[in-house]
């Protein structure tokens, strides 16, 4: 009997944990560790900083749904992974070893980097639901007293779209309030130019974006460096091509929601051999470590190099659809492995994305996500918006139920055209 271990139980880690136990049958054992005992759905989160949404309506109590499917729960959470012994050293005391290891942890946000930044120095957040809820209690002081806003994403963050989804979002919460023309709104980001998304953007989304800003009077700044926050001011500095500072910026606010960067958690940063000078993990095409064989890993924790080089650190977005592709890669590859086979599935990488603006929206596909791509489209309308709510309630249906992917979604998917894995048959270099 194998024991296989994820590490993480957010977006990727529980679904990982279904999939496994899909791939694996009853007679081999799948554990997840986890702070805490709730799942909750990330992507909510700008709802729940406007009061669209509230905690209940987007977390899932995972202890009822992974013992209906055999999976072992430590809610305690992991200290300290010690992967040259196969164990996992949690929070408790204890220790829990394993036969092959999926680490799904998500990042840890770096909010200490910046002087005055983060939920602790009075900045907003929407990367949790706890810093959701606080950002929501700003939103209703901000309508009670109105004045400047910055939303973006700080120098070295990986992740724009809820950042963009936020400025809509809060535009339209504060249109609905009747107080938007007492609030002027500023975005500040690290990105070469809007709507890139750390991705050179897809499609025409600098165009898309360009024009949903300006339709909404939010004015920005890009290839921005945030130096500090102090008494309600942003110090930005606008950084040049060749990294000089080109302007120096002292940006007004009552309220701002900017994204940290991110860096691997304390459980597995600084392992030689296991994550690179910032704790993501390093993986190979098959979502396995080149150190440890039998450690994979998938989503925000997996070691990516951004696209191409930029004024101000710009890292690289693992969107959903991207995650879910290397989370069956994973599944295959260590049921492959159980089994005396080798690991030959590889991800797609592929992105499918929803970009919700409150009344509207951006959609976008990229195949892969990391360009040169075979497919690089990009579309908007309130269509966004209806099918962003309904992938929500799909989601979490997801969760609840316990299930990985149900045939419709395989079906969609095949219509679409979207493969979750490369059609490789053997790969004669493992």
């Amino acid at each position: 009997m194998a024991h296989v271990v994820v590490l993480g139980a957010g977006l990727g880690g529980t679904i990982m944990a279904y999939e496994l136990r899909e791939a694996l049958g009853r007679e081999h054992k799948v554990s997840v560790v986890n702070k805490g005992t709730h799942y909750s759905f990330v992507p909510s989160n700008p709802w729940v900083a406007v009061g669209w949404r509230d905690r209940q309506s987007i977390e899932v109590d995972l202890r009822p749904v992974f013992d209906k499917r055999d999976i072992g729960f430590y809610p305690q959470g992991a200290k300290r992974l010690h992967p040259a012994e196969k164990r996992i050293e949690l929070s408790d005391g204890t220790d829990l070893g394993y036969d092959y290891l999926v680490i799904a942890t998500g990042p840890e946000l770096a909010f200490d980097e910046i002087e005055g930044f983060g939920p602790a120095a009075g900045t907003q957040s929407v990367c949790h639901i706890d810093h959701a809820l606080g950002a929501k209690a700003a939103f209703d002081h901000l309508v009670a007293n109105p004045g400047p806003v910055i939303v973006g994403a700080v120098q070295g963050a990986s992740c724009y779209g809820p950042a963009y989804e936020f400025a809509f979002i809060l535009d339209k919460a504060l249109r609905d309030a009747k107080v938007r023309d007492r609030v002027p709104m500023t975005f500040v980001t690290a990105e070469p130019y809007i709507g890139h998304l750390g991705l050179d953007g897809v499609g025409d989304t600098r165009g898309l974006m360009e024009s949903e800003m300006r339709q909404r009077h939010i004015r920005w700044l890009t290839s921005a460096r945030v130096d500090r926050f102090a008494e309600g001011t942003a110090h930005v500095s606008e950084i040049a091509d060749d990294g000089s500072v080109r302007q120096a910026h002292e940006v007004p606010f009552v309220y701002t929601m900017m994204l940290p960067a991110f860096r691997g958690v304390e459980a597995v940063r600084g392992i030689e051999g296991l994550t690179n000078p910032r704790g993501f993990i390093l993986a190979d095409k098959h979502q396995q470590n080149p150190a440890f064989l039998e450690v994979f890993s998938v989503g925000v924790c997996v070691a990516i190099p951004p696209v191409g080089k930029t004024p101000v650190p710009v890292g690289v977005p693992k969107t959903g659809f991207m995650i879910e592709s290397m989370v069956t890669a994973v599944a295959q590859n260590i049921s492959s492995l159980v089994a005396g086979g080798q690991a030959t599935a590889v991800p797609t990488w592929n992105a499918v994305c929803l970009a919700d603006f409150g009344d509207g929206g951006v959609a976008f596909v990229a195949q892969p996500q990391i360009p040169p791509r075979n497919v690089n489209w990009s579309s908007s309308g309130k269509w966004v918006h209806a099918a962003k709510v309904g992938f929500e309630k799909y989601f979490l249906h997801k969760i609840r139920s316990g299930t990985s992917e149900p045939f419709y979604e395989k079906l969609a998917l095949q219509i679409l055209g979207i493969d979750k894995l490369k059609a490789v048959e053997h790969d004669p270099s493992t």
